[in-house]
C-alpha cells in the first residue's frame, strides 16, 4: 500500500453509464481501503441510484444539477461546477483526482489527476453524423482538449477510444488502457426465453435502434428495448414507435429489473454505430445472452471470438444473423457460453488493481517532480548564500 491513495475525489455523470462504471470502481477500492468522495453531475440522483449506494460503505456522495460539457449551452455550469470542484477539493483534501469528465481537467487541483476518456462528442459527430461538427461544438473541442492536455494521465476503456482521444484532441501526457468491468454476481442467466434485447439510452442516434425497429416485424421473437428515451436536454427524441409490430417498449430500468431481463433474454442485439466499450453488453454477457454486435472496432477489440458480427446499418444482414441463432439452438448456446467466458475476464478485482496500479504510478511521478524542484531550489539558496 505503500505510496497508494486514500482519499479520491471522484466526479460522475448521473445521465448514463459513467455512474454504473464509477460505482463499480469505488466498489473494488474498498479492497484498498480507499475513501470515496463522489461529486455527480448532470441531474439529482434517482431511487434505483440510491438504493445502490446502499453497500458502498467508502463512498461519500456530493450532489449537483450542473450540466455537462456534452449538454446544449452548458459553460455557464461548468464554471459553477468547477468553482463547487475546487470547494469540495478544499473539503475533502484529496490524495487524488479522478475525473469522469473533461472540462475541469485544468483546474488549480491540489493533487494529481486521472482522467477516464468514456466517451466524447466529436469522435461520436464524425462517427453517427459523418458531416462535419457543428460550429456549435467549436468551444466543446477547445476545453475538452486543454481538459485532457492537463490530466496527469488519461485512460480510456478500449484502444479504439484512446486513438481517438488523441487523434481529435492531441498528445496526452500519459495514457493508459483499462478495460471497464461488471461484478458477475450482479447478472446470471435464468431460464432462457424466446427475446431478443437491447439497451441503452434509446435517444442516443449512436445505439442506432432504428435498425432493430426495421428487423423487429420479420422476426420470430419479440424485440425487447430497454432504455430511457428522454434526452436531458430535450422533449422525446428518436423514440420508437410503440405500436410498431412485434416491439415491446421498456422504458428506463433499475439495476435489478435489467438483470431480470437480460437473465430471461436468450440475444442481446447491439447494432451501435458508436460504442466506446459497452457496459450493458458485457452485462447480457454475464447473463448467459448470445452477442449480436455492431461489426465496429471497439466491439471487436472487446468480443473478439464470442459474438456475431453484424455490418450497423446492413438490415437484411441483422435480419439473417438473428434468424440464423433462433433457428440454431444448440449455436446460440454454444455462442452464449463463449461470451459468458469471455465477460468474466472483466471482473472488479483486476479492475481495481489496474486503476491502482495508475494512481500509484501517478502519485511516484508527482513526488519524483517534487523533489526535483525541492532539490533546485535548495540548488538556487545555496549558490544564493555562498
Amino acid at each position: 500500500m505503500n505510496g497508494a491513495p486514500r482519499r479520491i475525489l471522484m466526479t460522475a455523470d448521473t445521465v448514463g453509464g459513467v455512474w454504473t462504471y464509477a460505482l463499480e470502481l469505488a466498489s473494488a477500492l474498498d479492497n484498498y481501503d480507499v475513501q470515496v468522495a463522489l461529486a455527480t453531475m448532470g441531474g439529482l440522483l434517482n431511487r434505483d441510484q440510491r438504493r445502490q449506494l446502499r453497500d458502498l460503505r467508502n463512498v461519500q456522495v456530493i450532489e449537483s444539477e450542473f450540466k455537462l460539457e456534452w449538454m446544449q449551452d452548458p459553460w455557464a455550469d461548468v464554471e459553477k461546477a468547477g468553482e463547487w470542484l475546487l470547494g469540495l477539493d478544499d473539503d475533502v483534501r484529496p490524495d487524488l483526482i479522478h475525473l469522469n469528465n473533461y472540462a475541469h481537467g485544468a483546474l488549480p487541483w491540489s493533487a494529481p489527476t486521472v482522467m477516464v476518456g468514456h466517451s466524447c462528442v466529436l469522435s461520436w459527430w464524425q462517427t453517427v453524423r459523418r458531416s462535419p461538427i457543428s460550429p456549435e461544438w467549436k468551444r466543446y473541442g477547445v476545453e475538452v482538449a486543454k481538459g485532457l492536455q492537463s490530466a496527469d494521465v488519461v485512460i480510456a476503456p478500449s484502444r479504439d477510444m484512446l486513438d481517438r482521444l488523441k487523434s481529435f484532441y492531441g498528445p496526452l501526457r500519459r495514457s493508459r488502457v483499462i478495460y471497464n468491468a461488471r461484478h458477475p454476481g450482479l447478472f446470471a442467466p435464468q431460464e432462457k426465453e424466446q427475446i431478443i434485447l437491447t439497451a441503452g439510452r434509446v435517444w442516443d442516434e449512436a445505439k442506432n435502434v432504428s435498425t432493430l425497429l426495421e428487423v423487429a416485424p420479420d422476426l420470430p421473437w419479440p424485440v425487447c428495448i430497454a432504455g430511457e428515451d428522454k434526452h436531458p436536454d430535450k422533449e422525446l427524441t428518436n423514440r420508437p414507435r410503440d405500436k410498431t409490430k412485434n416491439v415491446k417498449l421498456l422504458g428506463r430500468l433499475g439495476q435489478d429489473k435489467m438483470a431480470y431481463w437480460l437473465g430471461r433474454a436468450s440475444i442481446y442485439a447491439a447494432p451501435a454505430v458508436y460504442e466506446p466499450f459497452g457496459l450493458s453488453i458485457l452485462e447480457a454477457a454475464l447473463s448467459g445472452c448470445a452477442l449480436v454486435l455492431s461489426d465496429i472496432p471497439t466491439l471487436r477489440e472487446i468480443w473478439g471470438q464470442v459474438a456475431t458480427f453484424v455490418p450497423p446499418n446492413d438490415t437484411a444482414a441483422w435480419k439473417s444473423a438473428l434468424k440464423q441463432l433462433i433457428d440454431n439452438p444448440a449455436k446460440h448456446k454454444e455462442n452464449a457460453a463463449h461470451a459468458q467466458c469471455r465477460a468474466i475476464q472483466f471482473n472488479p478485482h483486476q479492475f481495481g488493481a489496474e486503476y491502482m496500479s495508475v494512481y500509484r504510478e501517478v502519485l511516484a511521478v508527482k513526488r519524483e517532480e517534487q523533489s526535483r524542484r525541492n532539490c533546485a531550489d535548495q540548488n538556487v539558496l545555496s549558490h544564493a548564500v555562498v
